[in-house]
């Protein structure tokens, strides 16, 4: 859900930098042939985690929840020459696809997939990272947090996607509703978090930026 009416949201995309062909393709195919296509980061977010990976040129990326990787994708232009980037899904059935643009890219051999649940591969991944993308199951947002922070350097990035959940952490949590519960406690948290400085931006289903002090 967009939390910009659709005429300002469609200006916004049209004067920013444009969705790379390679990227524009795989948005298509996924919007055709994966359930929940709207789980995909659409261009201007996609151009934003460019240029934010851009501004870092991280050596060592981590992202949790892979999809068909068009963030992936999106956070590699900004890897350093010798960089590469740690991509975590418990998805197997989307490899062949991420695999098809990851190859088409030139860059798969930066590109390191980690299948399985992420909190048991966290703790394996040694070495920090520069820059972090979470964007995986809800109801574990404060658990990966917290798991990612640890290995982030002073004054690297996190980046946590659906922060504001459809609209749904301005109302009342319905019982039952995990997610939203679980979202509403990371937003109040993280805003008062002493290891890091946090913004909360209102882009598309909301993006918390936060910088490891």
């Amino acid at each position: 859900m967009e939390f910009v009416a659709d005429a300002f949201f469609d200006y916004a995309a049209e004067h920013s930098s444009p969705e790379p062909e390679l990227l524009r393709k795989l948005r298509r195919e996924t919007y055709q042939k994966v359930l929940q296509p709207r789980m995909l980061s659409g261009a201007l977010q996609g151009r934003l985690l460019s240029l934010l990976s851009q501004l870092v040129t991280p050596d060592r990326i981590l992202e949790l929840g892979t999809f068909t990787g068009y963030a992936t994708l999106c956070l590699a232009e900004g890897l350093s020459e010798s960089g590469e980037i740690h991509t975590l899904d418990k998805n197997e059935e989307l490899q062949h696809l991420q695999n098809k643009y990851f190859e088409a890219s030139g860059q798969q051999e930066q590109i390191h997939q980690h299948l399985g649940e992420a909190l048991d591969i966290l703790p394996k991944l040694e070495g920090l990272f520069d820059f972090v993308f979470i964007d995986a199951d809800k109801k574990n947002t404060q658990a990966y947090f917290d798991a990612c922070v640890q290995k982030v350097r002073p004054g690297g990035l996190i980046l946590t996607d659906n922060v504001l959940w459809s609209g749904k952490v301005l109302k009342n949590t319905e019982a039952g509703d995990q997610e939203t519960a679980v979202l509403k406690r990371f937003n109040t948290a993280i805003a008062q978090d002493p290891r890091v400085e946090t913004v909360l931006l209102p882009l598309r289903d909301g993006l918390t930026l936060s910088r490891v002090r």
